[in-house]
């Protein structure tokens, strides 16, 4: 168990190398430590007596212009802008928050099976997170690559997903501190034998949240359908919900209860509930628009029904 933690913590700190790998071609964004993902400022004041000079512009202005107001080269200005509009708290380990984000993630499990058992998993489908316009995000995930230390059970990679989010309504700390948004997520059935599923899955999702001062609340309600095969995958109602309090400007002690509901499937009828304890620390600036987050905690099973005991969670993400 001890080496296969410090195994996935050296994987983990492998991604601190990304910050020189992007620090070359992203725009610098200013820091403002007193927010998990501050805006950047743009533009500057210009005196009321300046004058104004107006000429022609030349052909090689016009062409300038031309590509200054492209899609691309506005990227990371719409970004500042759409997370300007929104509540500036921290992403939960395991609720997927209501908010856009720009950054790439990565976390590991180490999950207990009934039988004491830990199983790895690398990823934890967690991967580049984009926001392409102004109220939408869309999520790659990396698939997962799951190590059952079972010499009966094959390892290998899970099944790729992606999520989109549209933002409906946000408000940030100056203007009623909440967020509602909607979610649609899918999966593909492309893992390895024992790792992946039968079939594809969808899974559309509302969720929303809501801080007064220091404290929040961000919840998440979705169901799960198979494409195919749901007398075998089964169909399932997933809640997840995460309480968080922000002390010392940077630390984000957080309790989360993350709830399955089996509606049909080999699980018909049950219902398993996690508590999961955690602490994320973060943002801190790197390099221009770069930040670093961590954040580490354990989902532990309360009720009678549950797939696993408990699981050690470990995130890493660099937002940008």
């Amino acid at each position: 168990m001890i080496r296969s933690i410090l195994r996935g913590v050296i994987a983990l700190l492998l991604f601190c190398v990304m910050p020189q790998v992007f620090a070359q071609t992203i725009p610098k964004r200013v820091d403002n430590s007193d927010r998990a993902d501050a805006p950047a400022a743009s533009g500057s004041a210009v005196p009321a007596n300046a004058a104004i000079q107006v000429s022609a512009p030349s052909q090689k202005s016009t062409q300038q212009t031309a590509t200054d107001t492209g899609f691309w080269h506005h990227w990371f200005e719409r970004v500042t802008k759409t997370q300007a509009q929104q509540p500036h708290w921290i992403t939960p380990l395991a609720t997927t928050t209501p908010r856009l984000e720009e950054e790439f993630r990565s976390d590991i499990a180490w999950q207990e099976a009934n039988n004491g058992i830990y199983a790895e998993n690398y990823s934890l489908s967690k991967g580049l997170e984009l926001i392409p316009s102004e109220h939408v995000e869309l999520i790659l995930s990396v698939p997962p690559y799951i190590v059952h230390n079972q010499p009966n059970v094959a390892d290998g990679f899970g099944d790729p997903s992606f999520l989109v989010k549209y933002r409906l309504l946000s408000a940030n700390e100056e203007h009623g501190n909440y967020i509602l948004t909607a979610f649609l997520a899918a999966t593909l059935p492309t893992g390895q034998d024992h790792v992946g599923m039968l079939a594809a899955t969808i899974t559309p999702t509302i969720a929303a949240g809501k801080g007064w001062g220091n404290f929040d609340v961000q919840t998440t309600v979705g169901v799960s359908f198979p494409v195919s095969d749901t007398n075998i995958i089964g169909r399932s109602v997933i809640w997840n919900t995460s309480f968080q309090y922000r002390v010392v400007r940077k630390l984000w002690p957080e309790l989360e209860v993350n709830s399955t509901f089996f509606l049909d499937g080999p699980h018909s009828g049950m219902k398993q509930t996690f508590l999961t304890p955690g602490l994320v620390v973060g943002r801190f600036h790197l390099w221009q628009r770069l930040g670093v987050t961590i954040g580490t905690g354990v989902q532990i099973a309360v009720t009678q029904f549950h797939t696993n005991n408990h699981s050690w969670i470990l995130s890493l993400r660099f937002p940008f």
